[in-house]
């Protein structure tokens, strides 16, 4: 049997668990031994992160190859447009390479619990929020994507991994899963075997 931990991570914390900085990590909230994050969530961002004792199951989650989809909600800077979204959707050029194309669409401010510190607030300088889910993980690849299409991200929480979210979770709380792991290859496998030719419910919580 595999476990799965499921981690609300908080603005702040480190996805590991030790630092040499001083910084807050995963130790100062998962108490379970033997579970290792299984892909990264940035320091300065919020939200889901699993945990797991199984490295197959470690590598389906963090690896590309098998294009698990990932859906973040992200508070930017500016009324984002529908040119913005267009190009979000088709995949947006980075200095390490053209994104994958991503499905976004404007957001009505969800319902989080306050982040601390908060977000900046400018009285003259409206934000707005957008759900862009990806199936690929660029170094902080998200923010990237807004500021390359002209909003940067002031917030940033994934809300789900696959299927599997935030749903009932807060801040620094977790929820452990038994899992019965069945057999899985990535795509780029099964792609490899064929000859060469030119998303989930969203839950609220």
């Amino acid at each position: 049997m595999t476990t799965l931990l499921l981690f609300n991570k908080p603005f702040h914390v480190l996805p590991q668990f030790t630092d040499s900085e001083g910084r807050a990590t995963l130790a100062q909230f998962i108490r379970r031994k033997g579970v290792y994050a299984a892909g990264r969530l940035d320091y300065d961002s919020e939200g889901l992160l699993l945990l797991t004792d199984d490295g197959r199951l470690q590598q389906r989650i963090a690896d590309p190859a098998f294009k698990l989809e990932k859906t973040y909600w992200v508070q930017v800077d500016g009324e984002v447009t529908d040119e913005a979204l267009t190009a979000l959707c088709r995949g947006v050029q980075l200095k390490d390479g053209r994104t994958r194309p991503a499905k976004a669409r404007r957001l009505a401010e969800p319902q989080l619990w306050p982040r601390t510190p908060p977000v900046r607030f400018r009285k003259q300088q409206p934000t707005s929020w957008l759900e862009l889910k990806i199936r690929e993980g660029k170094n902080r690849q998200v923010r990237r994507m807004t500021a390359a299409v002209g909003f940067p991200t002031l917030r940033l929480v994934r809300v789900a991994i696959g299927e599997w979210t935030l749903e009932g979770l807060q801040p620094g709380e977790s929820r452990e899963l038994t899992l019965n792991l069945p057999t899985a290859q990535p795509d780029r496998a099964r792609n490899a075997r064929r000859k060469p030719h030119g998303g989930p419910r969203k839950r609220r919580h």
